[in-house]
């Protein structure tokens, strides 16, 4: 730490020895006329000999992260947005002032630079610098082994210095937003309208979570973060449109760990005259059409297991889900045994759960983590759906899925409950459970209600989880590596 304070000492040094030259540390704007990746495209393949005879004079600007002297000359790399480029600097071109004045420059510093492309002995394609410009003096030195650093967790909290020294975290950020531009284009092609909805609301809905609480002092009232945006979308169904989506922010009070971050990103969609059966077919060709657009594939490798995301994926009911993984018959329509059954595989009971809601316990403790390959598990219990539409069949179970892949949900759908009487009969047995001691369930929520009285037509909805997504396709163990900046526990002082 001792050394490190002296570097940073070092450049605090250089800094006021470039003020006392007149030198700008902190310049303004700078003209650029190429980027690195632009230059490999464009000229990758110019032969030493062409470039010599044509003479191609670039402007650039980026952060060098490598040096090398040789006394009257060096080589440098800079890093712009696009990736790396060489520099060659001599003292022959730059004259003796400037050479000297660019040897004092550090690894992090930014430059702009002019010059003309040349072939090194090595045919690396190489800006023999004519000019140069310091535009920002790095005052902290970067990591030279950034891999090998023990605290992981400085790389999340630091973000900014992993993107400098880990290409490949970049890339998966640059993947992330071709993805969600991908879905975007998805939906937009097929007559969605993107939407924005509160993300502030009086009422935490559309999911059984726990909300992060504020108050609003201009109109002295509590507020919520959302959970979902599910309950105002449905109202714009209601309102007239008929496809909606938002891709936007969700927050939850709930646990941090490698699958879940408190504030994460969902797709949500709605399709009016449309069920969960419909969407469990979009949801297919979606993900496998983004996958192909973004990797050119549709098979990917995530945790040692090769993944086919080529349609069709398998389909099983709730129910059967459970006895293909060996859960007896009197287990599955009985609340006793149910509850026994989960107690023995370690759930923590509070003690009066109806039989969906242990049936879930058990779920997901001997399924869940074994679905691997894409997998939609449909026909849920009422008791843990109370939003969803039951099946004519058996008011016992709803018309609802939930897809996994690679042993974790990604997403949620189901015909959505369109009926005001039953959706407040169990908004009212939600705000009962409430009152038992479950901060997750629902709280009744009056203006919903209203809005399902001026009919709602028949309509499915989906929710996907962006971050989860990424994760996937990016091969990326935990949902930090996906989110530019994770919530953190404080930094210690």
């Amino acid at each position: 730490m001792e050394d490190y304070n002296e570097l940073i000492q070092q450049r605090f040094k250089k800094l006021a020895e470039f003020s006392a030259m007149g030198i700008k540390p902190y310049a303004g704007r700078f003209d650029v006329s190429a980027s690195a990746q632009g230059l490999i495209e464009q000229y990758g393949n110019a032969s030493k000999e062409d470039l010599e005879k044509e003479r191609i004079e670039v402007t650039v600007a980026g952060r060098m992260v490598a040096m090398r002297s040789f006394g009257k000359a060096g080589f440098s790399h800079l890093q712009d947005g696009s990736g790396r480029v060489q520099l060659y600097v001599q003292k022959n071109s730059l004259g003796d002032d400037r050479y000297a004045l660019f040897k004092k420059l550090d690894i992090g510093d930014f430059i702009g630079a002019k010059g003309f492309l040349f072939r090194t002995r090595t045919n690396e394609l190489t800006i023999e610098v004519e000019e140069f410009t310091l535009l920002s003096k790095s005052l902290r030195p970067l990591p030279e082994k950034w891999h090998g650093l023990t605290d992981v967790e400085l790389r999340y909290r630091q973000r900014y210095v992993d993107l400098i020294v880990n290409p490949e975290v970049k890339n998966v950020f640059v993947l992330r937003t071709k993805i969600v531009q991908a879905i975007r284009g998805f939906l937009n092609a097929r007559g969605y309208l993107e939407v924005e909805t509160p993300m502030m609301q009086t009422i935490p809905g559309g999911a059984t979570a726990k909300p992060f609480k504020t108050h609003h002092n201009a109109l002295d009232m509590d507020l919520y973060l959302r959970i979902a945006p599910e309950l105002y979308l449905k109202r714009l169904l209601v309102g007239g449109f008929e496809r909606v989506y938002e891709i936007n922010r969700n927050f939850r009070n709930e646990g941090i760990s490698t699958r879940h971050n408190p504030e994460f990103t969902m797709l949500e969609f709605y399709t009016a005259y449309a069920d969960y059966r419909d969407l469990m077919d979009m949801t297919e060709q979606m993900i496998s059409t983004v996958a192909g657009e973004v990797l050119g594939k549709t098979e990917v490798t995530y945790e040692g297991h090769s993944i086919n995301l080529a349609a069709p994926w398998k389909r099983t009911t709730y129910i059967n889900s459970l006895r293909e993984a060996g859960v007896p018959e009197e287990v599955l329509t009985n609340a006793g045994n149910a509850r026994d059954y989960a107690l023995k595989l370690g759930a923590g009971l509070k003690g009066g759960e109806p039989l969906g809601k242990l049936l879930n316990e058990i779920f997901e403790a001997v399924v869940e983590t074994k679905l691997i390959q894409p997998t939609f598990i449909t026909d849920y219990p009422t008791d843990i759906s109370p939003l969803s539409k039951k099946r004519d069949d058996n008011p016992d179970f709803v018309e609802r899925f939930e897809l996994f892949v690679a042993g974790r949900e990604l997403a949620n759908a189901f015909s959505e409950l369109n009926d005001p009487v039953d959706q407040k009969e169990r908004f009212l047995k939600q705000v009962a459970e409430r009152a038992a001691g479950d901060e997750e369930a629902h709280q009744m929520d009056e203006d919903f209600i209203r809005a399902l009285e001026y009919g709602m037509p028949p309509a499915a909805g989906e929710g996907i989880g962006i971050d989860r997504l990424v994760m996937l396709l990016t091969g990326s163990a935990s949902i930090r590596d996906v989110i530019l900046f994770p919530q953190m526990k404080k930094e210690k002082q």
